[in-house]
């Protein structure tokens, strides 16, 4: 197993950074289709467009047809969610590293780096909702360094760069697709504390939620 550094980002890993977040982002395409099939809300439309289609054509190809192509519907719209979200990520802070997570005193950005690559990332930024919270961003993994704990060891950075500025607790957002990220966040200790629909409209169609998680790091002396 080569040998992975955990370090402050640099202005250099940029590109490396937004390929990292874009793949790791665009792995929960499937999962989210999947999640989608099982609402009783898309059952129930496959179901009825089904049988309307079966009694009126008297013919199995037509409605086989068109279910093939709700399903491919089905995916393109989680895509474009997908691609939103990512291109959202992108303009809203990870196209400007440097200016969003370094450069302010209570924000910063990591990479896990092997053989010269970036294989790893995470930043954090003072929570919006909470001046007691910073929030944890942009955790991703590549695939193929998956399993060798560099997400926890991203993870206890942010949490002790939290517990170094007085912080409460870090606090984060992850979807209900991302079960791997779920996984990981509860075994760092992190309790789930509300779920709710993503903003957008085809998240609140296909029962696409969103799960906030907080850690505390420590307790504050009276």
């Amino acid at each position: 197993m080569a040998e992975v550094q955990f370090r402050h980002y640099r202005e250099e890993d940029l590109e490396e950074v937004k390929e990292v977040f874009t793949v790791g982002m665009s792995e929960h395409i499937p999962s989210s289709c999947m999640h989608v099939l099982k609402q009783p809300l898309a059952q129930m439309i496959l179901g009825c467009v089904f049988c309307a289609l079966l009694t009126s054509s008297k013919s199995i190809l037509l409605p086989v047809l068109a279910i093939t192509l709700l399903l491919a519907g089905g995916r393109q719209a989680v895509s474009f969610m997908f691609t939103k979200y990512i291109q959202t990520s992108l303009d809203q802070d990870l196209n400007h590293i440097q200016q969003t997570y370094m450069d302010p005193p209570k924000a910063c950005f990591w990479v896990a780096e092997s053989q010269g690559r970036v294989v790893g990332t995470v930043g954090c930024l003072p929570s919006e909702n909470d001046e007691n919270f910073l929030e944890l961003k942009r955790m991703s993994v590549k695939k193929s360094h998956r399993g060798q704990g560099i997400a926890k060891t991203l993870c206890r950075m942010v949490a002790e760069f939290a517990r170094e500025r007085g912080y409460l607790g870090v606090m984060l957002h992850t979807s209900v697709v991302q079960t791997d990220a779920q996984k990981l966040y509860e075994h760092m200790g992190f309790q789930k504390v509300s779920e709710f629909n993503a903003p957008d409209v085809i998240a609140k169609l296909i029962n696409f939620t969103l799960i906030e998680y907080h850690l505390i790091v420590k307790h504050h002396h009276n």
